[in-house]
């Protein structure tokens, strides 16, 4: 193990107990108030609630590595929209992501020398944030388990200014 590291889950639990102490939340709806689903990348740079200026039950937000659309995330809109009621889906990458440093056919190398066999996901590394939510906002019109795809937006975060900038899905790929 990591001399360095120092689990802090210890920490965690008790900032726990100081927020329990002022919960005011038990109220708060499991139908998100704003009829929003936000699909983001785990960065933890980006405070979604903070950043967007959204409150406890407005939005459900559903993080990965890089943001992208997979199975799973469309598991969760498809859930979101049908049994909770939500029908505005925001697709938010960002730049300086970990995700575009990956190459798939290393890492998956990498894992299969360390453990023996490659994974059967997808990595869904990309080079162009821009590009790849273009991409991520044709998969969820392609796929009939998201039921509205009339109002899906998509947005590359800048981690250095903190401004969103709008993708538009028609719009040239930069370079």
């Amino acid at each position: 193990m990591d001399d360095r590291f120092s689990p802090s889950t210890d920490e965690l639990v008790a900032a726990n107990l100081q927020f329990a102490e002022a919960f005011d939340g038990a109220r708060i709806a499991v139908r998100p108030n704003r009829r929003m689903a936000i699909v983001t990348c785990m960065d933890s740079r980006m405070d979604m609630f903070a950043m967007l200026g959204l409150g406890n039950g407005e939005a459900h937000v559903i993080r990965n590595a890089g943001g992208v659309v997979t199975d799973d995330v469309i598991r969760s809109l498809c859930l979101s929209q049908r049994r909770l009621g939500t029908r505005e889906i925001v697709l938010i990458h960002h730049t300086h992501c970990g995700l575009m440093q990956v190459r798939t056919d290393d890492f998956f190398a990498e894992l299969e020398a360390a453990v023996g066999v490659r994974p059967r996901w997808a990595l869904e590394a990309f080079t162009d944030p821009f590009a790849d939510v273009r991409q991520n906002i044709q998969r969820l019109h392609n796929t009939p388990f998201v039921e509205h795809t009339d109002h899906i937006r998509g947005f590359v975060y800048d981690v250095e200014t903190g401004l969103l900038a709008e993708v538009h899905p028609h719009e040239p790929d930069r370079d």
